[in-house]
This record gives C-alpha cells, sequence and structure tokens, in this order.
C-alpha cells in the first residue's frame, strides 16, 4: 500500500495531497476487497455524504475514482491510500470494520400505469419510509446516522418533500441517470439495471408484394411501457426516447411505404441511412441480397477558376464510386448497392479534416502555395478518388536555379532568370518578388509552382534587387554605375563576364587589379604609395565613366591626387574658404595648368582655362551658366556641403554636366545616411534608387540596428568610395592625443547656468515631448551652451571673464613658455573677441581667422613662417577645413557641438601631412553641463558616419530623442 501511496504522491499537486489528509483525517473509509486484491471502498464524511467509488490497485501501484476530476489524482484516491497505508502499519483491518447505521433505498413500483418512487432508510433493524426532505431531516439530527451519496442527495433535490408516488415526467431523464448510480434500487422488489434512452418506436423492412415495405411498430424489445416516459426493455430501465419524426411522418410510416425492386438502391443507400437517423430500423439481411460491404473513401473535385483552385471534399463508395454521401445522405450513382458504415465515414471525415483542413461537402478556394501543398498531402491520405484537372495546374516542380545571360561586350544588356530542372523559366523579378513577400513559391507560366531558391536569394537577393532597380524603364540596360554589381554576381554564379565588364572586377575584390596611371608629366611632386594607389582608382573610375568618392582621413592629400586624376577642361568647386587653397595647390604641383577662378563680381569663364574654380555660393547662383558647358571634369571639394538633396547647392550641383565626377570629403556622412544619397545622386545617379527607397532600404534599418542593411549598403557604395585612415597609410605622422580639460563654474556662472536651465527646461521638454517644433529646443540648447562659457554672451549680461577662459588663457601661457603653437577655435566670433583682450593682457602675439578675413593665405602664411605668433583664433566654420596649419601642435576646442566631423575637420588644421611633432587636442568641457551629453552624442554621431565607410554595425542620426537627452 505505501508504493501505492508513493506513486500518488508524485502524480498529485500540493493541493490535492493537502485536501486528501484532511478526508482521511476526517471521514470513514468502508468498503470490500476482491479476490485479485483490488479494493472498492467510500469515505463517509462526518455530514453523512459518501464519496465517489474509489478502485485502488495496490499490486500495480493503480486507481481510479467515479469522481468528475479529469487530474490524474484526485483527494478521494490520496485519502484512500493514506488511511489504508496508515492501517496496515497499525495492524488494522479498515475494510472489516462496519460503516454507518443506515443507507438509503428506493423501490420503484407501478401505479396506475406510471413509474412510481418510493424512498426507504435501511437500518439493521428494517426498512423505514421517506416522505420528508432528506437534508432537513439530517439537519435536525433525526437521520444522522444516515450515510448519503451525491446521487442521494441530488434527488432529495429534485424531489423535496414532495409524497413518495408517480415520478413526474420532466424529472424522469435526471432521476433515471441519479438512480444508476445508487447501490440499492429495486422494481417490484428486484434489482433494477439501468440502460440508454430507447425508442418506443422502431421500423422495420419487410418482404411485401413484388418489393419491400417500411413499416413503423413498437419496438419488439420494449416489455414493459409507463406513460410518464419509461420503459423496460431488453430487460433495463431506461428513460423513453421520443421519435424525431413528426406526427404526420410518424403516423404514414405505420400504414407502411413501398419500394419496388427497382428501387433498392435507393432504399439501401438513402432511405434506409435517413431513417436510422432518427428511429431504430430492423433490416433483415436475407431481404437485401445486392447490398455489398464497400468500404467508402475520400473523393476530391477539383477544378481552376480565375486562378484559383475549387476543391469539393465528399465520401464515396466503390471504385468507379457507386454512392456518394451528401449532407450526410447517401445518394446512388449505379452499381452495386454498398451497405453504409457510418463509422468509418466519421473516421474519413476527422481524417480530411485533421490532415487537409477540408470539410466533407464544404467547397473551399485555395490560392498558391495553399493549393500546391493540398497535392502534396494527398500523397499521404493514400486512396483518395480525384476528378477535375485542378490540383495538376498547382504540382509542384522541382528548385529553380539563377541563369545570368548578357546581350552586349560591356553587360549592360543582361538578363537574370532561374529555371525549373525540366527547364520551364520564371522572370527575375517574380522570383523575388515572392521572396519579398515570403512566400516560399513562385507561379509557372505554363502552370504549376515552383519553390523559390532561398539559399541564393538569402546571399545574394539584395543585389539582384539592387540590379533590377538600375535597369531603364525604356530599354532594360543597366545603369554604369550598376556595373561593378554585375560583376559581383557574375562572381557569386562562377559566370564568365563579357570582357569589359570582367575589368570592373577589380572594383568589387579590394581594389587589387587596378593597374597603376601614369602620372602627368607637369607633376611636381612625389607621391606616397597610398596616394599613387589613390590616383590609379580615380583614373580606373573615370576611364569607366563612374564618379568616385575619396574619403580619405583629412591631411592625406585629397586635393593633390585629385589634381593628378583630373582631365580639362575641369570645374572644381570648392567653399570660399579653401579657394586660395586650390590656387597655391595647382601653382606648387601643376605649374602648367592654366587656373582661372570663377569668382567675384565681374566673373567670366575662360574657355582656354584647363581648371575653373569655383565656389559653392557662386554655383547656386550662376547654375544656369555652369551647367551650360561640358565640363570633363567636375570636383566637388569638401562634397558633404551638398548632403542635403532639398537644398538649392545640391540641386545646383546635380544640374552639373561632365564625363567625370569626384567628389571629395573627409566626412561624408555627418547628420544622417541620407547625406551619403545626395552625394552619390551627384556622383552615379540611381546607384542608390530614389531617395525614399533608399530611406526604405538602408537608412531606416540602419537606425533600427539592421546589421544586415548596413553591410548591403557597404558592398554597394564600395566600389566608389576609397577611405584611408591617417593611423593606417601615414606612419610617419606623429600622434594626436585627445583631452578632455574640465572646467568648474564659480558660484555666478553656475547661479546664471541653472537660471537659465530652470526658466526654459520643463515647458521646452514637454513641448517637444509632445510632439512640438525643435526650433524653440534648440534655442534653449544654444543659451545653455553660451551661459557654459561665458556670461557676456548671453543677451543682457556682462562679465569681465570666464571659468573656461581662465583655464584657457592658464594652458596656454604654459604651452608657449615651452617653444609651441596654438589654434584656438570656436563656433562664435563674439566668443573670440572676448579672448583677445585676454591674450594682449598677457602679451601673447596672435593673429585671427574667420568669415571676415580677405587675405586668408596671408594669415595662413604669417602664422606658419612667424615664430613669434604663438596663437591662432579661428572660427570652427571658416578654419574649419582647406588650412595647413602644421606651425601648430596644440589645438584647443571651446565649445563642443554634436556634430564630431567639424571638430575632427578642425584639429586636422594641423594633424596633416607635414606635421613633425606629436599633436595635443584639448576640448573644454564645462562639469554639469550640457557640454557633457554633448561628448556622448558625439560617439553617436560617428557611428553613423563610420556605417557607410568603416564597417560599423549601427549607427543614429540627430533626432528629437537627443534633444530631449541633451536638455533633460
Amino acid at each position: 500500500m505505501q508504493n501505492l501511496l508513493d506513486a500518488l504522491r508524485e502524480e498529485c499537486s500540493p493541493q490535492i495531497w493537502s485536501r486528501g489528509v484532511q478526508l482521511a483525517r476526517t471521514g470513514t473509509l468502508t468498503g470490500k476487497r476482491g479476490h485479485d486484491g483490488a479494493i472498492e471502498a467510500r469515505f463517509t464524511t462526518k455530514s453523512g455524504l459518501m464519496s465517489p467509488l474509489i478502485s485502488l490497485f495496490p499490486d500495480d501501484a493503480e486507481w481510479s475514482c467515479e469522481c468528475p476530476s479529469t487530474l490524474p489524482a484526485c483527494e478521494h484516491a490520496v485519502a484512500a491510500a493514506i488511511a489504508l497505508a496508515q492501517a496496515e502499519k497499525d495492524g488494522t483491518d479498515l475494510l472489516g470494520m462496519k460503516g454507518p447505521g443506515g443507507t438509503v433505498a428506493y423501490a420503484l413500483s407501478e401505479v396506475d400505469g406510471k413509474l412510481a418512487m418510493q424512498r426507504e432508510i435501511v437500518r439493521e433493524s428494517g426498512r423505514t419510509p421517506l416522505n420528508t426532505r432528506l437534508t432537513l431531516e439530517k439537519q435536525r439530527g433525526s437521520m444522522s446516522d444516515v450515510t448519503t451519496s451525491r446521487s442521494d442527495l441530488e434527488i432529495d433535490i429534485l424531489f423535496g418533500s414532495t409524497p413518495s408516488g408517480p415520478v413526474p415526467r420532466a424529472f424522469m431523464v435526471k432521476l433515471l441517470s441519479h438512480l444508476a448510480d445508487c447501490d440499492e434500487v429495486t422494481l417490484d422488489g428486484e434489482k433494477v439495471v439501468f440502460g440508454e434512452p430507447f425508442h418506443a418506436v422502431g421500423a422495420r423492412v419487410e418482404a411485401h408484394g413484388d418489393g419491400f415495405r417500411v413499416i413503423a411498430a413498437r419496438h419488439p424489445k420494449i416489455t414493459r411501457s409507463f406513460e410518464n416516459g419509461a420503459v423496460i426493455a431488453d430487460g433495463k430501465l431506461c428513460v423513453l426516447r421520443p421519435s424525431e419524426l413528426s406526427e404526420s411522418d410518424l403516423n404514414a410510416l405505420k400504414q407502411g411505404r413501398h419500394y419496388t425492386r427497382s428501387e433498392i438502391a435507393d432504399l439501401v443507400g438513402r432511405v434506409i441511412p435517413a431513417l436510422q437517423n432518427q428511429l431504430p430500423v430492423t433490416v433483415p439481411p436475407e431481404l437485401l441480397p445486392g447490398a455489398q460491404e464497400i468500404a467508402p473513401r475520400l473523393a476530391l473535385q477539383t477544378e481552376v477558376l480565375a486562378g484559383v483552385l475549387e476543391v469539393l471534399p465528399t465520401i464515396v463508395y466503390g471504385d468507379p464510386p457507386c454512392a456518394r454521401i451528401d449532407g450526410g445522405r447517401m445518394t446512388y450513382l449505379g452499381g452495386p448497392v454498398a451497405r453504409r458504415d457510418p463509422e468509418a465515414e466519421n473516421k474519413l471525415s476527422r481524417l480530411l479534416e485533421q490532415k487537409l483542413g477540408l470539410e466533407v461537402g464544404r467547397r473551399r478556394r485555395l490560392e498558391g502555395e495553399a493549393a500546391v501543398r493540398l497535392s502534396e498531402r494527398l500523397e499521404v491520405l493514400g486512396d483518395v478518388h480525384v476528378t477535375g484537372s485542378g490540383l495538376s495546374a498547382f504540382s509542384l516542380r522541382g528548385e529553380l536555379t539563377p541563369n545570368l545571360t548578357f546581350g552586349n561586350a560591356n553587360g549592360s544588356q543582361f538578363g537574370l532568370s532561374f529555371t525549373t530542372p525540366t527547364g520551364e523559366q520564371v522572370s527575375a523579378d517574380a522570383v523575388t518578388a515572392a521572396w519579398q513577400h515570403g512566400s516560399p513559391l513562385v507561379a509557372l507560366q505554363g502552370g504549376g509552382f515552383a519553390p523559390i531558391p532561398t539559399e541564393f536569394l538569402r546571399a545574394h537577393g539584395h543585389l539582384v534587387l539592387d540590379l533590377l532597380a538600375a535597369r531603364d524603364e525604356r530599354d532594360g540596360t543597366l545603369s554604369k554605375s550598376a556595373l561593378p554589381d554585375l560583376a559581383r554576381l557574375c562572381s557569386a554564379l562562377d559566370t564568365p563576364a563579357p570582357a569589359e565588364l570582367a575589368t570592373l572586377r577589380a572594383l568589387v575584390d579590394d581594389f587589387g587589379g587596378i593597374p597603376d596611371a601614369k602620372l602627368p608629366a607637369d607633376l611636381r611632386a612625389e607621391l606616397r604609395s597610398y596616394q599613387q594607389r589613390g590616383v590609379s582608382w580615380l583614373r580606373f573610375l573615370a576611364q569607366a565613366g563612374l564618379g568616385a568618392l575619396l574619403a580619405d582621413d583629412m591631411g592625406l592629400g585629397k586635393t593633390l591626387q585629385a589634381l593628378c586624376a583630373i582631365e580639362g577642361p575641369a570645374l572644381v568647386v570648392c567653399p570660399a574658404s579653401v579657394l586660395f587653397n586650390w590656387n597655391d595647390e595647382i601653382a606648387r604641383f601643376r605649374p602648367s595648368l592654366r587656373v582661372s577662378t570663377y569668382h567675384g563680381p565681374s566673373r567670366a569663364l575662360d574657355p582656354q582655362a584647363d581648371v575653373t574654380l569655383t565656389t559653392y555660393a557662386i554655383l547656386r547662383m550662376d547654375t544656369a551658366v555652369l551647367a551650360a558647358k561640358r565640363w570633363q571634369t567636375v570636383v566637388l571639394d569638401e562634397a558633404q556641403t551638398i548632403k542635403n538633396p532639398d537644398s538649392q547647392v545640391a540641386r545646383s550641383a546635380f544640374e552639373l554636366n561632365a564625363e567625370t565626377r569626384m567628389a571629395l570629403t573627409g566626412t561624408p556622412v555627418e547628420n544622417r545616411l541620407t547625406d551619403l544619397w545626395s552625394q552619390f545622386h551627384f556622383l552615379n545617379r540611381g546607384l542608390l534608387g530614389g531617395r525614399s527607397d533608399f530611406e526604405e532600404r538602408y537608412a531606416k534599418p540602419i537606425a533600427d540596428g539592421d546589421r544586415g542593411a548596413g553591410e548591403r549598403l557597404r558592398q554597394r557604395i564600395k566600389p566608389f568610395v576609397l577611405r584611408r585612415l591617417k593611423r593606417d597609410v601615414a606612419k610617419e605622422l606623429p600622434p594626436r592625443t585627445d583631452v578632455v580639460l574640465r572646467v568648474t563654474l564659480d558660484d555666478d556662472e553656475r547661479a546664471l547656468y541653472d537660471s537659465v536651465l530652470a526658466a526654459t527646461r520643463k515647458e521646452i521638454v514637454e513641448n517637444l515631448a509632445q510632439g512640438g517644433s525643435v526650433l524653440a529646443a534648440l534655442e534653449a540648447l544654444l543659451r545653455l551652451r553660451q551661459a557654459a562659457c561665458h556670461r557676456s554672451l548671453l543677451p543682457g549680461q556682462q562679465a569681465d571673464r570666464s571659468s573656461k577662459l581662465d583655464l584657457l588663457f592658464d594652458t596656454l601661457e604654459e604651452i608657449l613658455s615651452e617653444g609651441h603653437k596654438a589654434l584656438v577655435f570656436s563656433q562664435w566670433t563674439g566668443f573670440l573677441d572676448l579672448i583677445e583682450p585676454g591674450l594682449r593682457a598677457r602679451s601673447l602675439k596672435f593673429n585671427r581667422l574667420d568669415g571676415s578675413t580677405a587675405d586668408r593665405g596671408g594669415v595662413v602664411r604669417a602664422f606658419q613662417d612667424d615664430a613669434s605668433l604663438g596663437v591662432m583664433l579661428l572660427s570652427l566654420k571658416a578654419g574649419g577645413v582647406g588650412l595647413n596649419l602644421t606651425a601648430a601642435d596644440h589645438v584647443f576646442l571651446l565649445d563642443p557641438w554634436w556634430n564630431p566631423a567639424a571638430e575632427d575637420q578642425a584639429a586636422d588644421r594641423a594633424h596633416r601631412i607635414g606635421q613633425d611633432r606629436p599633436v595635443l587636442v584639448h576640448r573644454l568641457i564645462a562639469s554639469d553641463t550640457v557640454e557633457e551629453r554633448i561628448l556622448g552624442l558625439q560617439e553617436k554621431k560617428r557611428a553613423l558616419a563610420a556605417v557607410a565607410t568603416d564597417g560599423a554595425a549601427q549607427a543614429a542620426s540627430i533626432t528629437r530623442d537627443d534633444l530631449l537627452a541633451l536638455l533633460a
């Protein structure tokens, strides 16, 4: 018994075990032991309620209980096992103990043709009629010794205090169901056996004349009937089951229905099965010799309507079918007469639903993959009778393989299709469309479907999409900028490329196969090895008619490389701040070139010039003039200037007419990835698709952290971008060190900063978080940055000094005394104005360059050549690009901004080729101000720039959330 108890404990929950322990403690167990060791027992509670019958099998560690619980173990079985295990330990036999003093018995009899009931209390002293409410008497204590089962209580509730006598017809069904669970029920003194509900009327088929007759009569198994709804049938007491036939139909059937021998199939296949659903039918087998035992099977009627497979599942008998089941009735189709097998039909119906998701007699419409899968699953079902040709239109062919062909020598006319093993072809557009929609199948023109080549598309699907998007809608030719992608596809498919296309493989193979370009005869410079490779790459793309983005790190000689690669007539567009630098560089390195500067009020194009220099401002104003000329080469210096494709300067650049296009920039991405799209729209129009397509396929997924999108973008632009970092190619360049100088605001500065923050933050942040304009937020950010630098920068404020400038002057005095020179950058010329008096007061000699400087070249030369000039003040906008200031080896950045590219541009005025001393970059940051948060935001911006050029996996652009983070 202990083994059985252990098994029960493993199966039941702690709650069930607890209830079982309680029942074992408070209840009384009675029962008996069978000859095979099985135990049947019940518990009786203190209230006299008897539990369901519990069966225990100790030898097999098995149990069962008649309670409705669906759990593996119930509290009744647990309680019985606990009580018996304890008795086993104590050496007692609970099953031999005598139970309570009384039980309830039920005596049934016939009274005036009706079934009547009398309840009795049975004790050792005899039987006592019970004509009152049992539960009421137990509450009063007069029957506390009587054991009652749940069925006893249900019957007591059903009848209440109704006197014994005929059972109301409405109670008959419930009464007999409860009596069936009671131990002592008699009818006329004999123990009652209960049966299932029984029809009073049955039908029988009998021979009649030259055919058959179906007639209704009292069921022959009924030996006794009670007017209140019960019968004795086959020796069992049963509830009378009413006939489902209407009264008129039943009366007609009692008269009999005649069927000729020619109607035997209808009789066997339809009439008798239909009648069997409403009442029992007796059919002597010898009367129907033509009926055969034929197994039913599934049948599918199929047809294709408007490209959709229509399926009607049915159940049929015979092959070919001799009968069909329609709406639960059998329809005779000719041939042998089948004897219906409802059980087999139900099994087939369940199989149809489970395996195919279909219902017998219900028409379904299936499209594409669902229709194909249907034909595959039919093979699992085996014997299915299929009519119609619908399935053949949705058959599954072998997997597709790509096939690449070319129509001309350079590969611009290419064809990509996919072929089945049987030679059927599918267009690349259809295959990629299915792939993009997540469908594993693609439709074939001749009918049927084929699985898409999943592995190929996973590896090269986006490349194929790029190529398809790059085709000209008019003639299907491929744009030149997409030819390197086509070379990549040739390599992936191991397909020989046309001769002209094969040469472009060098662009997708890390440029290793690009031949060295011949340098200009008039060149007065010795190129470094990386510069020679850059010139060769620029010339290679130019000869192929492709644009190039030279994105070398600042200070690596992008201007020199471009001068070695351009062919005249050439147009160079640059910021006004570096216009003089281009003049100097051309005069220095290629003096034989005729240079014309298209600038100033009396500007005019020189038709004899080899190189025409102009600015972005002039390009914007004179677009029509500059776009009307056919240039051999157009160079955009500091090409990030056209980063906004909606700006007038970008639109002007897009209109320029050139054979060769070059873009030079150390920061191809400053703010967001559309910076890159705009530059490539100038260089190789169509390479990155339309702007909205670029946002959807690249910018948004990359911002969301999609590593695959970042890698696809890098592969897409890789042939046209050359970026080398100073640390990789200029090994001789001295190191650059970046340090942060922390500034602690004094009490007055802190009070002013906190007041500005308190006055703006709450309202601005709430407005920004609710989708309001960012202009107010940017204004608040500006005021906070100014307050962190110098109080006099704020409207209405005056101060003779600031903590940040005190630290700057102390540091400058120290480094100048050691023979160093310094560049001091600020975004505000007003801040530079505040620095000048302090430098003069300390006798520190300086000069200055900002947007108002007329002779920029003279200012630069003076600083480079005059040893007494220790400091140059520069505005970040005017002095951040195009200047060579290697005389300085210290750079001070006074006011950080969220875009690190501008700061890096400024630092590289000193840290560039020609510098022979280590460069130290100082960032002055006011502690516990918005400036500290800007440093963190700069890291996000660096990641954004790296996503397209340095292989970073993720980046993010400046967003509304960034502004919230800065102001919070």
